[in-house]
């Protein structure tokens, strides 16, 4: 079935070049595929959405909650244990959304979950909190925060959730979130999207198999997305699959991946293949800007500067060093660049998953690096768009498949 950026990762912390220019290791690029909107920004989509509209760098689904059902848009997450919304009453600290918020009194399907129970006991494996118990009605309380320090913490309950006519799940836990803050924007909250317990994908996978995809569509393209369970719309033999890693240290909840390496213009980067192995790298749609140790980094900004050494370099924008002026021109070339996971996967980056556009002036490469090598490396949504990216948790393998949305 299927449903209507930088914020977190949740662990403690957050060359010498040789290629030829030509038509297999560039792409020429005309300026008004990336700015013909830039002031317009025609958010707000159908379906599958960004969420810009609502303040936030992610992507968002309209999901049902309760009965009567209320729609909540949800920031979908793969590297979220937990689905949680804002709950009234509201303890001490909720940020302003836009869908009025979930009043779990209102809904005759809403039940508390007794934190006696063994579903209480755990949300510690899942969250990496200790669940607390509300002296007065001795209902579970979960925590849940993320590494730039957003937060939510309230009551675990028990609902009715809609994800469309046809889809409609009972006794549904998620977190009733009661104090809340962070980069959400004016989201309801998350629909979390990871291998863990209480994951949307575990709770539903008598149904959905642990299959589910998504093609995240450019913010100016004009066009919907789609987050899909159980199926992918495109033909599976157009589906290229990498194995989920089993090599690193990384937290099961997370979709790890073994990165090989890198390419720009058709040359792969020299990077010692220890800096990706180790800590290791994992695919997250609630990361907007995919991040690299610093070697990596180093090689890629290298490499790309070196292509781009005829364009007027631009000041840097926040975590964006690498910036050009294109204001003089009417169309320019930039590198392709590939990403080689295992099992021979090679993912070609599309243009709007290399550039990051500020202003007219201020066009950036959309990579930032770490400042070591001791960080994860993850590959977020701005790479990912308009991929068709297939999660088959069952058969242990991510799917990378042809363009299916702008």
């Amino acid at each position: 079935m299927e449903l209507p950026c930088g914020r977190r990762f949740s662990f403690d912390a957050l060359i010498c070049l040789h290629h030829v220019i030509d038509e297999n290791s560039s792409q020429p690029f005309n300026k008004s595929q990336i700015l013909s909107d830039v002031n317009k920004k025609p958010y707000g989509l159908n379906g599958l959405g960004s969420g810009d509209s609502l303040g936030s760098g992610n992507y968002i689904v309209t999901v049902g909650l309760g009965t009567p059902k209320k729609d909540l848009s949800l920031i979908f997450d793969t590297g979220s244990p937990l689905t949680w919304t804002q709950c009234l009453p509201c303890s001490s600290s909720c940020y302003y959304q836009k869908d009025p918020m979930f009043d779990p009194s209102k809904s005759s399907t809403y039940i508390n979950v007794s934190c006696k129970s063994t579903v209480c006991s755990l949300l510690a494996s899942s969250t990496g909190y200790t669940p607390e118990c509300a002296s007065e009605t001795s209902t579970c309380i979960y925590g849940i925060q993320y590494g730039d320090r957003s937060y939510s913490v309230g009551y675990f309950g028990k609902e009715t959730i809609t994800l469309s006519k046809y889809d409609v799940f009972d006794g549904f836990l998620f977190g009733c979130g009661h104090k809340n803050r962070g980069l959400f924007g004016r989201t309801a909250g998350l629909l979390g999207l990871g291998r863990d317990t209480f994951s949307i994908v575990q709770q539903t996978s008598n149904i959905y198999k642990r299959i589910f995809s998504y093609c995240l569509p450019t913010h100016f393209g004009g066009s919907t997305g789609h987050l899909t369970f159980g199926r992918t719309p495109v033909s599976y033999k157009d589906i290229k699959y990498t194995p989920l890693s089993t090599s690193t240290d990384i937290k099961d909840s997370f979709y790890a991946l073994d990165l090989e390496g890198i390419t720009v213009a058709g040359t792969k980067l020299y990077i010692p293949s220890s800096i990706f192995s180790s800590p290791g790298t994992i695919i997250d749609s609630g990361t907007v800007i995919t991040r690299l140790p610093a070697t990596a980094y180093k090689a890629l900004k290298s490499a790309f500067r070196q292509f781009m050494s005829s364009y007027p370099r631009a000041p840097a924008l926040s975590i964006l060093d690498t910036c050009y002026d294109f204001s003089s021109y009417s169309s320019f070339k930039i590198p392709k660049i590939s990403f080689l996971f295992g099992g021979g996967v090679v993912v070609e980056l599309k243009p709007q998953g290399i550039l990051y556009v500020g202003s007219v002036t201020q066009i950036c490469l959309a990579f930032a690096g770490y400042s070591d090598d001791d960080e994860v490396t993850i590959f977020g949504n701005a790479q990912q768009q308009t991929l068709e990216v297939v999660y088959d948790a069952g058969e242990g393998r991510i799917g990378f498949g042809p363009v299916v949305c702008h």
